[in-house]
């Protein structure tokens, strides 16, 4: 039987464009195709409403705590139309609710610190902060909540306004977002667009902008930036990674098989920093090789609203296509699936959990970030081999390291490029860290105080050095 091909992207008609449910590949909703000229209108609210929001930092605290409070109380409504338009199980998008909350909170109690100079010269100097501006947040489709707080939360903190556009794949659950902050924001300091292209190019090229956070990747990233530069706009770029676990020699596979698993096939995969390459010693090969497709071969595969369902479909025709090209081609240079390898034959973007042993190293699924369910497992001889296969990518996101000696492990994940590396765990992020990559992975700092600063420039006040001078 040949497999169901559902209609390929959204169908723009009367200023809206349809939205497909994933599980399905079928319209289910439709949301507004702004146009890029309506976007003066609403780059010139978000400047009108900057003053006041930058000048009352203790109502700002107030509006951001409300904020959070207001995202808990719409949990139920947020949740299942999250899963509708994205895909993933039901209890990972009310975990995306909780973080879009928490990120709220936790920012709402940040703030700059005043500092004074010391430079051993008379007077009295300090550096003060000042926010930036209304700032462009362009948000993808595998996060759509979360990635847009992780951006909207310390930019309004810093005392910003905000214009988000949601991927035009997942724009409703954050249109309700928006329509939910709205009982706590001021009008204009938090305003959503949606829309299909060049809605997005021209927000990043937007004369009114002041800092332009993107998520997405490398070439969208790069034309975000070229359309930036004119204005001389801030940029921060979060662009994918390729992320490697090495196992140790010393690696209990059995004890560490489900972490390794979910690290990289959470969200079907479609994480930024999931594991998507692994590195076995050539002893152990075999056995991670096993324990990894037995995980795969159990999961259940689902609807995301379906109760049961532990992995959802991808979230769009085209990123399934690309996972099946990638997967094809390992397979034609002579790849094994140990499990999956092949879409699977029902209505929807569904892709099987997909093992693989044998790969080329220089086979695409190795090489670039393959975004879907597919892992590839290879060997190596040399721990030194591991680390400089690991490192030998364009991506610098994450990477991991898993053994039992502690003191091991921890010196070898220092040998990564990447910007974070994890022991015995990986895609692991705590709101108070910083959240940067290096090489293609992007430019600047997201989370903690450093996405605080992120979205603030620094304000120099030199003191009198006598009273009336």
């Amino acid at each position: 039987m040949a497999p169901h091909r559902p209609r390929p992207e959204p169908a723009s008609r009367g200023g809206y464009f349809s939205v497909l449910d994933p599980a399905t590949g079928e319209d289910f909703d439709e949301a507004p195709d702004q146009r890029a000229e309506e976007l003066d209108a609403v780059v010139g609210r978000a400047h009108e409403a900057w003053p006041g929001w930058r000048a009352d930092p203790a109502a700002r605290t107030t509006a951001l705590l409300a904020a959070a409070d207001a995202v808990e109380a719409a949990g139920s409504r947020l949740a299942p139309l999250l899963t509708r338009e994205q895909g993933k199980p039901l209890p990972e998008s009310y975990a995306e609710v909780a973080r879009t909350a928490a990120r709220l909170r936790h920012f709402a109690a940040a703030a700059p610190e005043t500092r004074t100079i010391a430079d051993g010269r008379p007077g009295h100097s300090e550096i003060r902060w000042r926010s930036l501006g209304p700032v462009a947040a362009i948000v993808p489709w595998n996060f759509p909540l979360q990635l847009a707080s992780a951006k909207f939360a310390p930019a309004l903190a810093a005392g910003n306004t905000v214009v988000l556009k949601p991927s035009p794949c997942t724009p409703l659950a954050t249109r309700l977002l928006g329509s939910v902050l709205s009982a706590a924001l001021p009008e204009g300091v938090l305003s959503i667009v949606t829309g299909q292209e060049p809605l997005g190019a021209r927000l990043a090229s937007h004369p009114g902008i002041r800092h332009v956070t993107f998520t997405g990747s490398v070439p969208t990233g790069r034309a975000v930036a070229a359309g930036a530069a004119p204005g001389l706009a801030r940029v921060t770029l979060e662009l994918g990674g390729n992320d490697a676990a090495i196992l140790l020699d010393d690696v209990e596979v059995e004890r560490i098989a489900d972490r390794l698993f979910w690290a990289a096939f959470r969200n079907c995969g479609q994480v930024c920093m999931a594991v998507k390459r692994v590195y076995a010693p050539a002893r152990l090969h075999s056995r991670v090789v096993e324990a990894l497709a037995e995980r795969a071969k159990s999961v259940v595969v689902g609807a995301g609203l379906d109760p049961g369902t532990e992995l959802g479909p991808l979230n769009n025709a085209a990123q399934l296509a690309r996972v099946e090209r990638y997967t094809a081609r390992a397979l034609a240079d002579g790849a094994r699936a140990v499990a999956g390898g092949h879409r699977l034959d029902r209505p929807g973007y569904f892709h099987a959990p997909t093992v693989l042993a044998d790969v080329d190293p220089d086979s695409p699924v190795v090489t670039e970030e393959q975004f879907g369910p597919v892992l590839p497992v290879l060997s190596y001889g040399s721990l030194d081999e591991a680390v400089e296969a690991a490192n030998a990518t364009r991506f610098g996101l994450g990477g991991s390291v898993w053994g039992t000696d502690l003191d091991r492990a921890e010196a070898v994940a220092d040998r990564l490029e990447c910007g974070t590396a994890w022991i015995n765990h990986h895609a692991e992020l705590s709101l108070a860290q910083p959240f940067a990559g290096i090489k293609e992975s992007g430019v600047g700092v997201a989370g903690g105080p450093w996405g605080l600063y992120g979205n603030l420039r620094p304000f120099v006040v030199h003191g009198a050095r006598e009273a009336g001078g």
